[in-house]
C-alpha cells in the first residue's frame, strides 16, 4: 500500500486534482461573473432591465445547469479534442468542467449580488454613477462576503465533478479511485483516495469561509 510507486502515484493524482479544480475555477468565473451579473441588472427589478434578454439567457442557464456532468461530459468530447488535442488527462478534463461550472457560478453570483441593499444601489444611482460604476464599486463590493462564501462552493463541487471524470480517464483522484478502487478490487487505495478528497474539500472550504468572513465589513 504505502510502496514508494502507489505514494508517487497518490501526490500525482492530488496534484491533478488541485490543477484541475483550481484553474476550471478561474475559467468558469471568468464566464460565470459576467453571465450572473448580466442576470441581476438585467432582471425586472435591476438597474438595466431587459425582460427579453434576462428570460432568454435564465433558460440558457438552466439549460446546461440541468445536464448531469457524466452525460455532459461525453457529450463534449468533440469540442474537448478540438481544443485540447485529447479526450483524456486532466487537462481535457478542463473543458468539460468548464462548461458544467460556468452556469453554476452564474447562478451562485447572482444569488450573492441580490443580496446588496437596494438602498445602497438607489444611493449611488442618484449621485449619477453609471451601470458600470455601479457594478463595480458597489455591487461587487458590497456583495464580496457572500461572492467568497460562493466561491468556496463552487471550488468544492468542480473538485466533486473531477473526481466523477475518472470513469472516461479524466486524471486525479477520481481516476485512481475508478482504475484501482473499483475495477482492481484495492479498497486501501479507494479508502485513501476517499480520505485525500474529503481533506482537500475541507482545506478549500475553509479557506473561502476565512476570507469570506475577513471580507465582510460587516464585523
Amino acid at each position: 500500500m504505502f510502496e514508494p510507486e502507489v505514494l508517487k502515484m497518490l501526490g500525482r493524482g492530488l496534484f491533478e486534482s488541485i490543477y484541475m479544480t483550481l484553474v476550471s475555477t478561474a475559467l468558469a468565473y471568468l464566464f460565470g461573473l459576467p453571465l450572473g451579473i448580466a442576470l441581476v441588472v438585467t432582471d425586472n427589478t435591476g438597474i438595466l432591465p431587459k425582460k427579453n434578454f434576462n428570460r432568454v439567457l435564465g433558460l440558457i442557464i438552466n439549460l446546461l445547469r440541468s445536464v448531469p456532468f457524466l452525460i455532459l461530459l461525453i457529450a463534449v468530447l468533440p469540442v474537448t479534442r478540438a481544443i485540447v488535442g485529447t479526450t483524456i488527462g486532466s487537462n481535457a478534463t478542463v473543458v468539460p468542467l468548464v462548461i458544467a461550472a460556468a452556469p453554476f457560478i452564474a447562478r451562485l453570483v447572482e444569488s450573492s449580488l441580490k443580496e446588496v441593499d437596494k438602498g445602497v444601489i438607489e444611493a449611488a444611482r442618484s449621485m449619477g454613477a453609471s451601470t458600470m460604476q455601479v457594478i463595480t464599486k458597489v455591487l461587487l463590493p458590497e456583495a464580496r462576503p457572500s461572492l467568497l462564501i460562493g466561491s468556496a462552493i463552487a471550488l468544492t463541487t468542480i473538485l466533486s465533478y473531477s473526481a466523477m471524470a475518472g470513469f472516461v480517464g479524466g486524471g486525479g483522484l477520481g481516476d485512481i479511485a475508478i482504475r484501482y478502487g473499483y475495477y482492481r478490487y484495492e479498497t486501501d487505495i479507494m479508502l485513501v483516495t476517499v480520505a485525500l478528497l474529503v481533506v482537500l474539500v475541507q482545506v478549500l472550504q475553509e479557506a473561502g469561509m476565512k476570507l469570506a468572513r475577513m471580507s465582510d465589513k460587516r464585523k
